[in-house]
């Protein structure tokens, strides 16, 4: 865009130094004025008769001439300085521009992840990587908790036999003890009976 302008503003310059250029060619009232004398003047031995007031008329025709020309000399410098600064300062931004562009295009490309720039190629490695980290501690996690919880169930099934085994023994030395329990009391009986 700034490109475009300055180009532009290049062109004006040009075309407004080219109609400067051509009004001086196309705008030459002294060369008709000194043709007009020339033509008008009398001859006199070889030599031209010029009327005073029409060579006065002359120098002062030539002079408001030479102070226009002056004056569009100035017109056109200072034209051409303005242009010249403003193509300067389109110059300046223009480099801002594509400083401030470039500051943009690094920034775009750029992620900030605790308080640390990276790039978004280094930005994906480093989450990818958090990921399959995150993902690999799962699997581990969960073959612990399957291997646990098949430690844990092989557990309660014998600690569930082991009861079994328990209440079953149990039951036989109750049935045990009161079959003891008789028979010492049979043996008393006995021993009483005996006495």
């Amino acid at each position: 865009m700034n490109k475009n302008i300055l180009t532009f503003l290049l062109f004006i310059a040009l075309v407004t130094q080219l109609k400067a250029q051509d009004s001086l060619q196309n705008n030459q009232p002294i060369r008709a004025e000194f043709d007009e004398l020339i033509e008008t003047s009398n001859n006199y031995q070889g030599y031209k008769v010029v009327e005073y007031d029409r060579l006065i008329e002359l120098r002062n025709t030539t002079s408001e001439y030479i102070d226009e020309l002056k004056n569009e000399i100035i017109t056109q410098q200072n034209t051409i300085d303005r242009q010249n600064q403003e193509l300067d300062e389109f110059e300046t931004q223009l480099q801002d521009t594509e400083a401030d562009l470039e500051r943009v295009n690094n920034e775009k490309d750029a992620i900030t992840f605790l308080g640390i720039p990276f790039s978004k190629a280094g930005y994906k490695t480093v989450m990818w990587s958090v990921v399959g980290l995150l993902v690999l501690a799962l699997l581990f996690f969960i073959y612990r908790y399957k291997s646990s919880h098949t430690t844990t169930k092989e557990a309660r099934q014998k600690l569930k036999e082991t009861e079994n085994e328990f209440d079953a023994y149990r039951v036989k030395a109750l049935e045990k003890e009161q079959r003891l329990g008789r028979l010492l009391q049979d043996e008393r009986n006995k021993s009483s009976s005996n006495t």
